[in-house]
């Protein structure tokens, strides 16, 4: 059987918003309806349908007088953003503790390994790092098992990247990353979801700490 066509206004949605994610598109960057279906492939129309998904998102705004851009944030704002993801992933890696099973297990065993491949190339694949990070994530909000979380993580994950990606992180802080899913790891086999909730709010704080240091001017 083969998988239904996607409608329009969805691809549009997953296009841009690859487009913003990736970052191919700079803070505060002006965005058009022409521009916009150009990217996407598809009719204004179904552009419009995916910006406002995307305004809900807040990954687009509009200025007063209807402009749209891609969002940006003050420092407080992404330290915010950072904060409530850390609550919400701790939570979801503590309820991931005591849902997880042995097959779930081996594939964090598996991405994490292919996350550590990516940091050991020369220079670092970055966008093989990505994915596997958001894919190792995405694996321990489904173990969690709440449709809640399901539907408030994704944009408090992918926000930041708008301003700043692991393209700018250094290795030492990408191989970080690695050691901490390590220990999720180990904290997700001992059932343990205190432990699990502790490393995950570790981990998320010590990615806002090292995305505030490369944001910096100095740091550039």
């Amino acid at each position: 059987m083969t998988d239904p066509i996607m409608p329009a206004s969805e691809t549009a949605y997953q296009k841009i918003r690859a487009f913003i994610l990736q970052g191919e598109a700079s803070p505060g960057m002006q965005l058009t309806e022409e521009k916009l279906a150009e990217i996407s492939g598809v009719s204004r129309t179904s552009v419009r349908d995916a910006v406002r998904r995307l305004e809900n998102e807040m990954l687009v705004v509009r200025s007063a007088s209807k402009r749209l851009s891609v969002a940006e944030w003050s420092d407080g704002e992404v330290d915010e953003m950072f904060t409530l993801r850390g609550m919400l992933e701790a939570h979801a890696a503590a309820r991931a503790a005591h849902r997880i099973d042995g097959e779930a297990l081996d594939d964090l065993r598996a991405i994490n390994k292919e996350l550590k491949d990516a940091v050991k190339q020369s220079p670092p694949d970055v966008t093989s790092f990505l994915s596997a990070n958001r894919r190792f994530h995405d694996l321990i909000l489904r173990c969690a098992q709440s449709p809640r979380l399901s539907k408030l993580m994704p944009a408090l994950v992918e926000q930041p990247v708008v301003r700043q990606t692991a393209h700018q992180y250094s290795k030492t802080q990408l191989n970080q990353s690695a050691v901490d899913h390590d220990e999720l790891i180990s904290a997700f086999a001992a059932k343990d979801a205190s432990w699990a909730k502790s490393v995950m709010t570790s981990h998320i704080r010590r990615a806002f700490h090292s995305f505030s240091v490369t944001a910096t001017p100095e740091s550039l």
